[in-house]
């Protein structure tokens, strides 16, 4: 069973990676580096200050704490425990990949980067999509994060796939606890 499911996730890595057009290695390569989504994480905090004042500092602790333990799950604690090479790291791969960029750390299961963004949108959702319907475009936004890390052969699909979960369940931990503080508080108010 996991040979099977090892070998269809290489096999699908290799058709997706393999679908690269030399135009887009450097779109890819923007969207895929941490640092070009600096001005987007100040824009939302900006419009979180904004839009809610004082409230916004409990909306983005709750964002923080998600994108934080969606990340250490992710780095410190899966990764580890698994030590899955990633897909620029296996000689047997070496031919038939096209890696974009250094390949970076040796293992990837799961990926981070699917992780913390993942965190980032449920987040944002969970916290705010009842008020702002078009912050369900930061789903499409972490998809496609996600799917810059298999373009550059930094992952394979299963890695963004399990760190997809890892970022939404994260997401869901936080705000679950946040509203929890939440209703402490109301209740303390109230008596």
């Amino acid at each position: 069973m996991i040979d099977t499911l090892n070998k269809f996730d290489i096999d699908l890595f290799l058709w997706l990676n393999g679908r690269y057009m030399p135009w887009l290695d450097p779109i890819m390569i923007w969207i895929t580096e941490r640092n070009s989504w600096f001005p987007l994480y100040a824009l939302l905090i900006g419009w979180l200050i904004y839009q809610y004042r004082k409230k916004a500092v409990g909306f983005l602790l709750t964002m923080i704490a998600a994108v934080a333990l969606g990340d250490q799950l992710a780095s410190s604690v899966i990764k580890p425990l698994v030590h899955r090479l990633r897909p620029c790291h296996e000689l047997a791969l070496q031919k038939l990949i096209h890696p974009v960029l250094e390949c970076g750390g040796q293992y990837g299961f799961v990926s981070s980067h699917a992780s913390t963004t993942f965190a980032l949108a449920t987040s944002v959702w969970l916290l705010l999509g009842k008020q702002h319907a078009w912050l369900k475009w930061g789903f499409l936004w972490a998809a496609i994060v996600s799917y810059s890390r298999i373009y550059v052969a930094a992952h394979y699909p299963l890695d963004v796939l399990a760190g997809t979960g890892i970022g939404v369940l994260s997401a869901m931990l936080c705000v679950l606890v946040f509203r929890k503080l939440q209703e402490r508080i109301r209740h303390h108010k109230i008596a």
